[in-house]
């Protein structure tokens, strides 16, 4: 328990200090600090095996279609939310995950999938003049440029290059609407049958959709990429145009600066879905995702803080025993 309430008292602490700031300047500014920040956990590394589950996201025993699951569960400003075990897909805390919702740029997980599920990312994409015309979130490449696949699909992870992904997309299926039909399969075989796809980058299009429950379908899927969870944890990448050029960009995920126990994975914003994220977090020898959809900005990185670190309390005295015996040998 001594985990547990460390982490209860620093963040009641925290919470006060944040909710006097908002009263003050109107929102909530500063992040909530993490303690312990430990290294990167054997977890996370690409050559962990996880536990290939069926049943992932379904509902557990007790919730009786309730819209919110435990009742005792943190508050989340998010419209529809879902968090699951990463490594059995055991639900461990759900809010309204079946409603049909445009999820933005959280969809462009399932775009890495199909990528690195294909393989050969070392193989070379040019880049047309129409994949430049997209906005708002962009490398800025031009027409005729060549990029690895290795290249854009890391872009596209950490900063969410909406023109990376349509030139992925397309080179990797000939066209967008074809490589929308294969997210919709890759979706459908995955359990996702509450979505429908019709871009790789979910800027808004009528008839696209999702819900909490499919993303968190998908996003277990995801997780279980070692290519994936590599890109996905990075705060930030130096990409190399083909001049010579470079850039650095940040990760979009907040959350990720604040600890590594903190893995990612994907964030999304479009006026129509609201404030959208994917995050993991790896700790004690467990991994937990979990899926916010319709949310707000500021309170939206806290939210997922706080839940998360309250996922991983949920596991009890393993996790605990864990974190103490690690502590204790470290003296």
């Amino acid at each position: 328990m001594g985990l547990s309430l460390r982490l209860l008292g620093i963040f009641l602490i925290e919470l006060a200090v944040a909710v006097s700031m908002s009263a003050a300047e109107g929102t909530v500014r500063r992040a909530l600090p993490v303690e312990p920040s430990p290294a990167p956990e054997p977890s996370a590394s690409p050559s962990l095996q996880f536990v290939r589950a069926t049943g992932v996201a379904d509902d557990p025993v007790g919730a009786n279609g309730a819209s919110v699951y435990p009742a005792e569960a943190p508050l989340t400003a998010a419209s529809s939310a879902i968090m699951i075990d990463a490594r059995t897909g055991a639900v461990l805390y759900l809010k309204n995950p079946d409603i049909r919702r445009p999820v933005a740029s959280t969809q462009k997980l399932l775009t890495a999938l199909i990528l690195v599920q294909d393989g050969n990312l070392d193989s070379l994409d040019r880049v047309i003049a129409t994949d430049c015309q997209v906005e708002p979130t962009k490398l800025g490449f031009r027409s005729g440029d060549v990029y690895t696949k290795r290249q854009l699909l890391a872009a596209l992870l950490v900063h969410s290059c909406n023109d990376a992904a349509i030139c992925l997309a397309r080179n990797q299926a000939g066209s967008l609407s074809a490589f929308a039909e294969r997210m919709n399969a890759k979706a459908y075989s995955l359990g996702a049958t509450e979505s429908h796809f019709v871009n790789p980058n979910g800027l808004p299009v009528p008839g696209q959709y999702s819900t909490a429950r499919n993303m968190a379908r998908i996003a277990f899927a995801a997780y279980h990429e070692p290519i994936l969870r590599q890109y996905m944890r990075l705060t930030g990448l130096t990409f190399t145009y083909t001049s010579g050029r470079h850039r650095y960009f940040d990760a979009t995920n907040k959350l990720i600066a604040r600890s590594p126990m903190f893995t990612g994975m994907k964030t999304g914003y479009t006026e129509a879905s609201g404030r959208c994220l994917v995050s993991s977090v790896s700790y004690g020898g467990h991994d937990v995702i979990l899926v916010q959809l319709g949310g707000t900005l500021h309170p939206l990185f806290d939210d997922a803080q706080r839940l998360l670190i309250w996922g991983l309390n949920r596991f009890g005295g393993s996790m605990v025993n864990a974190v103490n015996q690690r502590e204790t040998e470290a003296r």
